[in-house]
């Protein structure tokens, strides 16, 4: 009879190879493919739309408050350690920006997933359940494929959606409510639909 593997931790991730990206569930190790050029395109628009007015040190006009990082290691349990594309925290509740220590130890104020053809059911289903039960008070999933980002807010233990929108859609989208949103500007612009012959 073999030994069972004691569950994976923060350590096991950082003996990945560079180019590895990985995260831990359940103490589990999962490991993904480098993004395609459609999620960074998406995940650099998130990150100015939402860092700009949000993140901003600099007077630019936002209302501030946030904490805005793309792809930091948090750490929402010692075998649940995981990379989200977009995390935010209150800066009251995070007093320095987690600029230099990883994995950040304190549980986001919102997360936002971009959706992948490889990882859409993980998000969707397992990351889902993981933010949930730590207590992330808001996810978005945004679907590069779809055009549409979800929000969901978490009550009682429970998501409740408070809204999905697309191409077209302007809105106030919790908890950045106090911004409009072009949800279309998000996304690389669908090709035009071709002329019949």
């Amino acid at each position: 009879m073999r030994p069972l593997a004691a569950p994976a931790t923060y350590d096991d991730i950082r003996r990945l190879p560079s180019e590895v990206w990985g995260e831990v569930i359940a103490g589990q190790v999962l490991v993904s493919p480098s993004p395609k050029p459609r999620h960074g395109r998406t995940l650099r628009s998130m990150g100015r739309y939402i860092g700009g007015p949000f993140d901003d040190d600099h007077g630019h006009g936002g209302p501030g408050g946030w904490w805005i990082v793309v792809e930091v290691d948090v750490r929402l349990s010692p075998h649940d350690i995981v990379r989200p594309d977009l995390s935010g925290w209150r800066r009251e509740r995070l007093d320095d920006a987690p600029w230099d220590d990883l994995p950040v130890d304190v549980v986001p104020d919102w997360i936002c997933e971009i959706l992948s053809p490889h990882n859409a059911a993980h998000d969707r289903v397992t990351k889902r359940r993981l933010y949930a039960a730590h207590g992330v008070p808001h996810y978005w999933l945004v679907d590069p494929a779809t055009h549409t980002l979800e929000a969901l807010r978490l009550v009682d233990g429970l998501w409740v959606e408070t809204g999905s929108w697309g191409d077209g859609d302007v809105a106030r989208v919790e908890p950045f409510e106090a911004i409009e949103l072009d949800v279309g500007r998000l996304f690389v612009p669908q090709a035009p639909p071709s002329e019949p012959s």
